[in-house]
Parts: C-alpha cells; sequence; structure tokens
C-alpha cells in the first residue's frame, strides 16, 4: 500500500494523514482477540495507570505475541512508510495504548522525537508513527487530538512530567500550545476500527481522559530509517528497541492466515 500524491502532500502540510477502514473486521478481529490475554500478563512492559487497575500501555508485544509480530511487518503498515521516510526502516519502538472506560487518562501534549532525541540521541526526525485503531474512536472515548502544521516548528522546548500520569513524559507548556492552537487550530481524526492515521515524529499531539463507558485501543509503530537508528541505550529495549535491521515485510494476507489457523483448531 502507498499513498497517493494528495495524501503525500497532505502528510507534508499538515503532519498527518488519515486513512479509513485500511484493515478488515476480520483482521481486527485476530488482533483484539489477542488483547485481553496481553494485558493480563504480569510482564514489565505492561504499564498500569495510576489507579493501578487498567493497562495504559504495552510495550513490545511483537516480541511476544504473535498476531502483534505479523502486524509489525504488515505491508500496509511498513510500505507507506518507507515511502515517506525514502528507504529502509526499522522498529524503534511498538505500544498498545489503551484508554480503558472510565479509567484511561490523558496524555498530555507532547512531540514523541523530541523523547526519541533527549532520552535515546536519534540524530534526525527521519522517524515516525503510523497507528491502527483497533476499535472505534469517537468523540467520546479519548481520541487522539493534533495541532495541524506544528510538526514544521522542529524540536520545541519540553519539560519532564514525571508526576502527572503513571508514565514519564517530555511534555510542553501551555502558552506554546495556546500559541500553537492559535496557529494552527486542532484536529482529532476519528473513524471505526481498522483506520489507520500516519504522523510526524515532532507533530505535537496529546489525548484527553477517557471518561466514556467505551473502551479505546490503538496499536503504535514507531517507524525509523536505519541511517537514523538511536545512539543512546539508557531506556530499557523494550522501550527504545536495538534491532536496527530493515523490516522485510510478510505478505498482505500474514494476519487472515492467523484467523484461518484459529477456525481450523475449533
Amino acid at each position: 500500500m502507498l499513498l497517493t500524491e494528495a495524501q503525500l502532500e497532505t502528510f507534508d502540510k499538515e503532519g498527518y494523514v488519515f486513512l479509513p477502514e485500511v484493515y478488515s473486521q476480520a483482521e481486527i478481529d485476530v488482533l483484539m482477540g489477542e488483547v485481553p490475554g496481553i494485558f493480563a500478563l504480569d510482564r514489565v512492559e505492561n504499564v498500569r495507570e495510576k489507579t493501578g487497575k487498567s493497562v495504559r500501555t504495552t510495550f513490545a508485544a511483537h516480541t511476544f505475541n504473535e498476531a502483534f509480530r505479523r502486524l509489525g511487518r504488515h505491508p500496509r503498515m511498513i510500505e507507506p512508510v518507507r515511502q515517506i521516510l525514502g528507504g529502509e526502516v526499522y522498529m524503534h519502538q511498538y505500544k498498545i495504548n489503551a484508554k480503558a472506560a472510565f479509567d484511561g487518562d490523558v496524555w498530555q501534549w507532547h512531540q514523541d522525537y523530541g523523547t526519541w532525541a533527549r532520552d535515546d540521541a536519534m540524530p534526525e526526525a527521519r522517524a515516525m508513527n503510523i497507528a491502527l485503531f483497533l476499535e472505534d474512536v469517537t468523540e467520546f472515548n479519548g481520541a487522539l487530538m493534533f495541532i495541524p502544521r506544528s510538526h514544521k516548528k522542529g524540536v520545541i522546548e519540553a519539560g519532564h512530567d514525571l508526576e502527572t500520569t503513571s508514565y514519564p513524559l517530555w511534555t510542553i507548556d501551555e502558552d506554546t500550545i495556546s500559541k500553537l492552537v492559535a496557529e494552527g487550530g486542532i484536529v482529532s481524526p476519528k473513524g471505526p476500527a481498522g483506520s489507520v492515521i500516519m504522523f510526524h515524529s515532532t507533530l505535537v499531539h496529546g489525548s484527553p481522559s477517557n471518561m466514556s463507558p467505551f473502551d479505546r485501543t490503538i496499536v503504535y509503530l514507531s517507524l525509523c530509517h536505519v541511517e537514523n537508528h538511536i545512539r543512546q541505550f539508557k531506556r530499557p529495549e523494550w522501550i527504545a528497541h536495538r534491532d536496527f535491521d530493515p523490516i522485510v515485510p510478510l505478505a498482505d494476507d500474514c494476519l487472515m492466515e492467523l484467523a484461518g489457523k484459529s477456525a481450523a483448531a475449533e
């Protein structure tokens, strides 16, 4: 799957592109069928909310779950990122971010590359996110919010917030956010499970808490050009990966192969 010229132009101008229903419901069912079991595991990769109840994010699921391993090499996730970054990519980070009903906490305003530069010594912003909705994302259940064109500002000064949520984040102050919003506004792409968002690593974004009775689960692949791999290794390997080999995509039907095996087992 490659982006059209119009989609590439949107990405360059706005800092993101939204692609509805890239994956079928059957493919989503394969992935979501694995999520409860992953969240139930007693693993360091499962970071829970401050309440201690719900999983906030699961790191590196592709290293211990077959369905998510396949998603991490799925051509519909890898090929458009290689197209934008202009070459081979490796997996810098892999996350399943949950917003549990009534318990999913805020993700403060931030830039991902700001963290990757400060914590991992990634040389340039030749990396980006591609996110897949595993559940419907609505105005009620903690949808992502972007500040369009903020990626053109480069790396913005940020403070290390160690208190607001259970996971520390390099966050941007309110005055700066107000100025950025005055220039670019705020958008919040929403859509059905199977939809994909691609966004620039310096695009300022965040998400509110989930006050609704509806869960919201999104899986993120943070992909980096192989020549731009990180130089600092102070974070655990399950957060900032060390395998810089180019990702070799699998066949387009690799998730449905698992659905077929599951049906045969039944």
